[in-house]
């Protein structure tokens, strides 16, 4: 069966009522091309693109889909996560999720839907999420390795990003680590894993023999955080800071600024477990 033939062999309702209903949908995109997730005007986000395609095998009919959080430019996620208000139930929740893969580009693909209830709230809901960062250092590499690694032309010295990565586990003040922070933010937070593991998850017979992964989990994090904390471990391993210049970083009432931002197109939401 064509899958040009879904709409009309699958009816994507069954009744029609008052009722809400509410669907998570797990996704995965290729960032690079986007201008992030949030629609902007005059630019290409993911969540234009996901609505434009919703709003096309909806046929029109209402709804309204809701991230579990944002992602920057160029950012890729192998595991995200929106949630789908509906009006009407759907009936058979596969073959809308083969329409929706039928239709959306290919730098996207929806891998899972499931009901939820009322109850349920996508970002007030407690979760745990997962980042990457992917990189290699020390040469120039394939320009094909561009929208998921991020490559520093110089020499690092790894065993003390390690070592300075394991620095922000636990709960610190991250003030320093948040891009344009406010009077009123609120810094202390928990870093449940942060390390520095080489690249076993990602290969192309392009990329370069050996590359690493800065891993980092926790509850929530800040606008840029991530992306400050892989390029503050950068300048460690060029020698720029000190394994005492992080430490003094995480330290409450501080006023050091950490002013590399690495580049976003090595990040990647791994994935988002909700508790």
């Amino acid at each position: 069966m064509s899958k040009r033939d879904i709409k009309v062999t699958f009816g994507l309702y069954k009744n029609k009522d008052l009722k809400k209903y509410f669907y998570v949908i797990t996704i995965q995109y290729l960032g690079y091309r986007f201008h992030g997730w949030q629609k902007q005007p005059n630019v290409k986000s993911l969540h234009l693109m996901v609505d434009r395609t919703l709003n096309f095998i909806l046929e029109g009919k209402r709804f309204k889909s809701l991230v579990s959080g944002r992602t920057d430019a160029m950012v890729s996620a192998e595991n995200a996560a929106f949630e789908l208000f509906l009006y009407e139930p759907l009936d058979d929740q596969d073959a809308f999720l083969d329409l929706f893969n039928y239709n959306l580009p290919q730098d996207i693909r929806a891998l899972v839907i499931r009901e939820v209830d009322a109850k349920f709230n996508i970002i007030q809901h407690s979760k745990v999420k997962e980042y990457l960062y992917v990189f290699a250092f020390g040469n120039k590499f394939h320009p094909f390795c561009a929208p998921i690694m991020t490559t520093i032309l110089d020499d690092l010295d790894i065993d003390i990003m390690k070592e300075g990565a394991k620095l922000f586990e636990g709960e610190h003040y991250l003030k320093s680590y948040c891009f344009r922070p406010t009077e009123n933010g609120i810094y202390n937070r928990k870093i449940l894993t942060c390390e520095i593991i080489e690249n076993t998850i990602y290969t192309a017979n392009f990329f370069p023999e050996k590359s690493y992964i800065l891993r980092v989990r926790g509850k929530g994090f800040m606008r840029n955080q991530i992306r400050i904390m892989m390029g503050t471990l950068i300048d460690l391993g060029k020698g720029k800071l000190k394994i005492e210049d992080i430490e003094s970083s995480l330290m409450p009432e501080n006023t050091i600024r950490m002013e590399y931002i690495a580049p976003a197109s090595g990040l990647i939401l791994n994935k988002v477990d909700f508790e």
